[in-house]
This record gives C-alpha cells, sequence and structure tokens, in this order.
C-alpha cells in the first residue's frame, strides 16, 4: 500500500466547533480594541463611523477567511487603513493564510500589512508618538512575528494529519495482511479437507457399494464390512478435527494437530490393502525425509491411491518410491485403464492441488495415459 500523500491546507485543517470561533473572535476583538482606544480621542465623528464601519465589515469578511484565505487577508488588510478596529480581523486572516503555507501569497499578505500599518500612521498622525524609523521596524517585526505563528499552526496541523494519514494507512495494511493471512489459512485448510476426506470417503463409497450390490454376503461379512465402514468413518473424523479442530491451550496460543509425514505412507498403503486394494509398494529411498518434504510426498501418493480407487475399482496399483538427498524424490504411481468407473463422485480439482503444492515446494508433477496405465509421476527436491 502507498505512503501517505502530501496534504493539502483543505485537508489538515481541522473543522472549527462554535467555541473555537467565538475565542477567536474574542481575540480579534480584544486586539482592535486596544488599537482603537489610543485613537479614538483624537477622532472626528465621521473619523469615528467611518473606523467602526469598517471595522464591522471586517469582522464579518473574516469569518468566510478559510473559503477565501488570501482575498479576505488582502481585504481585511486594506481596511486596516481606514480602521483600527480592523486590526483584530487582519491579524485573524494573516495568521490563518499562513497556515496554508503558500509562500507568495504569504510574502504578499506581509508587505501589504506593513505598508497599510505605515499608511495609518500617516493619515492618522496622533498616532505618531515614535520615530518613523522605529514604528517601521516593529511593524516588520510584528507582521513577521504573525505569520511565523501560522506558519507553526500550519506544520503542526500538517504534521498531525501526516501521523493520523500514517496511522490509517498502518492500519488499513495491518488489516490487508489479516484478510491476507485468512484466505491463505483458508485455501491451505481446503487442500488438507480436499487431501483427508476424498481418501476416506472413497473407502466408505466402495464398502458401501459392494454391501449394495452384493447380495450373496453372509451375515458376518456383512459385519465385518459395517465395522470397516464404521473405523473408516471415525477415521475421516479424527482427520477432519486434525484439520479443522485447531485447538486453544490456556495461554491462548494455536495448537495444530500432527500432520502425516513420509513415515507414515506405510501405514496408509497397509490401509488401502485392508480396504480390498492391490497395492504394489517399492521403497528405496534409505535416508529420513524432512516432514515438509515428506508431508507433500504422502499427499501425492494419497491423492494417487484415492483417485485408483475411484476411477479404477479393481484394478492393481503400482507405487515406486526413490531418490536421495542430491537428486531429491521421485514418485510414480501406474494403474492400468479400462475398468468400470465407481459412483463415488469426485470434484476433478484433486491433481489440480497437488500440482501447486508440489510447485510450491519447488517440485513438479505430472498425470496421464501412457498406453493402457495411467501414470502420475512427480519430482520433489528433498528440501532442508
Amino acid at each position: 500500500m502507498p505512503e501517505a500523500s502530501p496534504a493539502r491546507p483543505g485537508e489538515y485543517r481541522p473543522p472549527l466547533r462554535r467555541r473555537d470561533v467565538a475565542w477567536r473572535l474574542a481575540v480579534a476583538l480584544l486586539i482592535s480594541v486596544g488599537a482603537w482606544v489610543p485613537v479614538v480621542e483624537g477622532q472626528s465623528p465621521v473619523d469615528r463611523a467611518l473606523d467602526v464601519g469598517l471595522g464591522v465589515l471586517a469582522f464579518a469578511l473574516v469569518l468566510l477567511r478559510r473559503r477565501r484565505p488570501f482575498a479576505v487577508a488582502v481585504v481585511t488588510t486594506l481596511l486596516t487603513t481606514f480602521s483600527s478596529l480592523a486590526t483584530g480581523p487582519s491579524i485573524l486572516a494573516i495568521v490563518s493564510l499562513a497556515t496554508g503555507g503558500a509562500w507568495a501569497q504569504i510574502v504578499v499578505a506581509g508587505a501589504l500589512s506593513v505598508l497599510c500599518g505605515e499608511l495609518h500612521i500617516r493619515l492618522y498622525p496622533t498616532v505618531q508618538t515614535d520615530p518613523g524609523w522605529l514604528t517601521l521596524a516593529a511593524g516588520v517585526v510584528f507582521t513577521s512575528a504573525t505569520l511565523a505563528w501560522g506558519m507553526y499552526i500550519g506544520s503542526r496541523r500538517e504534521l498531525l494529519w501526516t501521523l493520523r494519514r500514517r496511522a490509517e494507512v498502518a492500519e488499513a495494511e495491518r488489516d490487508l495482511r489479516a484478510s491476507q493471512s485468512r484466505i491463505e489459512e483458508r485455501s491451505r485448510i481446503a487442500r488438507e479437507m480436499h487431501d483427508v476426506l476424498a481418501h476416506r470417503i472413497s473407502q466408505i463409497s466402495v464398502r458401501a457399494g459392494a454391501l449394495n450390490y452384493r447380495t450373496d454376503l453372509t451375515r458376518d461379512e456383512m459385519r465385518d464390512s459395517a465395522g470397516v465402514i464404521r473405523e473408516s468413518a471415525h477415521e475421516a473424523l479424527t482427520d477432519l478435527r486434525g484439520v479443522l479442530g485447531v485447538l486453544r491451550g490456556d495461554s491462548g496460543e494455536l495448537q495444530h494437530a500432527p500432520q502425516p509425514t513420509y513415515v507414515d505412507l506405510a501405514d496408509l498403503v497397509e490401509d488401502a490393502r485392508r480396504s480390498g486394494m492391490r497395492i504394489a509398494y517399492a521403497d528405496t529411498v534409505d535416508a529420513p525425509v524432512p516432514d515438509a518434504t515428506g508431508r507433500t510426498v504422502y499427499r501425492i501418493v494419497q491423492e494417487g491411491v484415492t483417485n485408483s480407487r475411484k476411477h479404477a475399482p479393481g484394478a492393481g496399483l503400482d507405487i515406486d518410491l526413490g531418490g536421495t538427498p542430491q537428486e531429491g524424490i521421485t514418485v510414480v504411481l501406474r494403474n492400468a485403464l479400462g475398468f468400470g468407473r465407481s459412483s463415488t463422485p469426485g470434484s476433478g480439482l484433486g491433481l489440480v492441488g497437488l500440482t501447486e503444492r508440489a510447485q510450491l515446494r519447488g517440485g513438479r508433477l505430472e498425470h496421464g495415459v501412457c498406453g493402457d496405465e495411467f501414470v502420475l509421476r512427480a519430482w520433489m527436491p528433498w528440501g532442508p
């Protein structure tokens, strides 16, 4: 996710509440009264009326400073030439303008403020109590301090806006990572469910199909077949709990049930033989296989056994395993074609998922018809 882009003034200026507007106007009014008191005694009635009228106009205009900061700052500053009461709104407008950080506008408004201040002194000489150079220097210093204060407020607002945006981006990235983790975990669970349940349920289906079509079975044979079905169903439930039954201990840590590895292949083959399959099993791998690689090999063999039971019932299955830590592990499964198809439905995605699983481990998987046989061939690197 990209980083937060630079803020524009309208983005990081917080909205003003009524209390914020009230105290700002109160401060501006105090400044205006402080500037008007020294000159009110020397003003004529006309000048006094003009001062008050322009001051009221300046207070009305300063309420629009956020919509048109530069225009309001210029107009209120020009009004200070003829009105002391416009001083407060002018300062407020200049500070508001400076928070935006537009240097050209800030320089123009600052220079105009100093100029209008000097013109005001010239038009009302009663306020002239100090040398001209001193009042000019004081005006420059005061205007610079006003602009500096406005820029400080603007930079602080922008900093807070940036920090807030970064926090929002970080939260969005965290949520995205959590969502991706959930999707990956669901995909992993889906693959494990297919690998585990397809094998067990196919055993149940074969046994149930035999009971459905065999009418010559004795009572003891039917009892034995029902016992095998019950055992297979129990094993399917146990495997399903191992995939989906993620337990939490007292500490809150996740505890996953152990997954099958290479050493469990012999039990898988024996289990398939007990269910009635004819399997020729050859294993020439003599070194201990890493768990991660062995788990993938186990799933490949399990899928091959399941597919042979579903799509070629009654056919013999040859399983050849071989390899070394230097050459990797080769898995080859063969079964004859031409046998009837069982009634067990298939998703058609088992080999697709296995191919993806093998590729993720750096291996490869190929399958297809070769002569009168269906061949499933896979190679896996030895791994760590």
